[in-house]
């Protein structure tokens, strides 16, 4: 276990007073106080007589303190369940399923005893070998939220190679595995994360500006309320990165991203809470079409579906039966195409839209939508028809409020006449003056 922590542990060490943590007040820390705060919170771990390998709750957002937390967990073996505010509501259930026998408040700092002591197969085989965990909560919209409990020492294996030191703004929430690999790979390379106090336009771009921010990890939902809300002039010249995943990227999204930050790479990103984040390459900015590779990691294709066999795959779930074929491939339930060696999203397979026979991918139908004039998000569903089975359905929230609904309903079933086939076009259009992302950047559909 030392040996898999030091992958962390020597590049801090070497960085030295370097800002590691830029906390969401400004306060910047270094690596070497960051380091410091890890041996304090050791200390309060035996003196509350946490025992190794102990399932233990962290709660918080990123933050020096969160991660200091995180990271005396591990040595200390323990199997931690991080979770974020955005996820505050779940916090007993998580509890519950990973059976957890303390809760970490990283605001507060408080230990608190919550009495469990799991006995789960997946925790005691980490236990078996003094390994520290990792679990993470599924964050899909449908059916309870599935425990996936990563081998950490799995994950951490792919920062064995250093990368780039750049200073990385902690978008991703902190129950991510997304926004985990985001912690790792800045800890991994001595370099600065940069935290939030909030998850708002405004905020953002002042601590990019503030903090001269070069990676910006995100998602397409929030690049497009980016976009919309950050005023005409908006101008971000640290920006080196932008990386987006988690959802469908709209080329039409895509190409007004590109035209706002020209300076900036832009690369889709890929991975699951199963997974973990795989290292991918976008064949170039403007383009959907993306390559997974990274050592450990190959891929195919089944009946349309992508199924992926990777090192740093979870060791299963807590509450649910493993998603793995036979053979060891996670079936990811993403529609895609090929190309050779490349691969293009095309949607959830659970997403999809039977219009009498034909297939309807929701994202297709959005990017559409939002490629006409003056609408702000789409977001497309289906419902039950009594002829074709399911419909389309759309709700859309304009830019402004000048037409009425009616007049929208028209705009956007015009704009989308000879862009789409008939049968795409929704037949039922909803025009909403609420935010169609949730709070975790992602397509409100339900």
């Amino acid at each position: 276990m030392a040996d898999a922590l030091g992958i962390l542990f020597d590049p801090m060490r070497a960085a030295g007073g370097k800002v590691a943590i830029v906390e969401p007040d400004g306060t910047e820390v270094s690596h070497a106080d960051l380091l410091q705060w890890i041996e304090e919170a050791t200390g309060r771990l035996a003196a509350a007589q946490v025992a190794r390998g102990a399932s233990v709750q962290l709660c918080g957002d990123f933050s020096a303190a969160a991660v200091a937390w995180l990271l005396a967990l591990w040595r200390h073996g323990a199997v931690v369940t991080p979770v974020a505010p955005s996820s505050a509501e779940r916090q007993e259930d998580f509890a519950a399923v990973a059976d957890a026998g303390w809760r970490v408040d990283a605001a507060s700092e408080r230990l608190i005893p919550l009495g469990g002591a799991s006995r789960h197969p997946l925790i005691e085989g980490l236990n078996s070998e003094d390994a520290p965990g990792l679990v993470i909560f599924t964050s899909g919209t449908t059916g309870a939220p599935k425990g996936a409990v990563h081998d950490v020492r799995r994950l951490l294996s792919k920062f064995a190679t250093p990368g780039k030191d750049l200073v990385t703004l902690a978008f991703l929430l902190f129950d991510h595995i997304a926004g985990i690999d985001t912690l790792l790979y800045a800890l991994a390379n001595g370099s600065t994360l940069v935290c939030l106090p909030d998850r708002s336009v405004p905020t953002v771009i002042d601590r990019i500006a503030r903090h001269g921010v070069e990676v910006l990890p995100t998602a397409p939902s929030f690049l497009n309320l980016l976009l919309l809300n950050g005023g005409p002039d908006l101008r971000l010249p640290s920006l080196r990165v932008v990386t987006y995943g988690a959802e469908m990227m709209p080329q039409a999204l895509l190409e007004r991203v590109a035209d706002a930050f020209p300076a900036a790479r832009l690369v889709q990103k890929y991975g699951t809470s199963e997974l973990g984040a795989l290292r991918s390459r976008s064949e170039e900015g403007r383009s959907r079409w993306i390559r997974l590779d990274g050592a450990g990691a190959s891929w195919r294709v089944r009946e349309g579906l992508l199924e992926i066999r990777t090192e740093t795959a979870m060791l299963g779930y807590l509450n649910a039966p493993s998603p793995f074929t036979e053979d060891g491939w996670y079936r990811t339930g993403d529609l895609v195409e090929v190309d050779g060696d490349r691969l293009r999203f095309l949607g959830r397979s659970g997403d999809m839209i039977n219009v009498g026979g034909q297939k309807v991918f929701p994202a297709e139908v959005e990017g559409a939508i939002l490629g006409l004039p003056g609408v702000a998000e789409a977001a497309v569903y289906g419902m039950p028809h009594a002829l074709l089975g399911t419909a389309v359905c759309a709700r859309v929230r304009m830019e402004d409020a000048r037409h009425s609904a009616a007049e929208i309903r028209t705009l956007v079933r015009k704009g989308l006449s000879g862009r789409l086939e008939p049968y795409k076009i929704p037949q039922k259009i909803e025009v909403t003056t609420e935010t169609l992302t949730t709070d975790r950047f992602k397509q409100k559909r339900d």
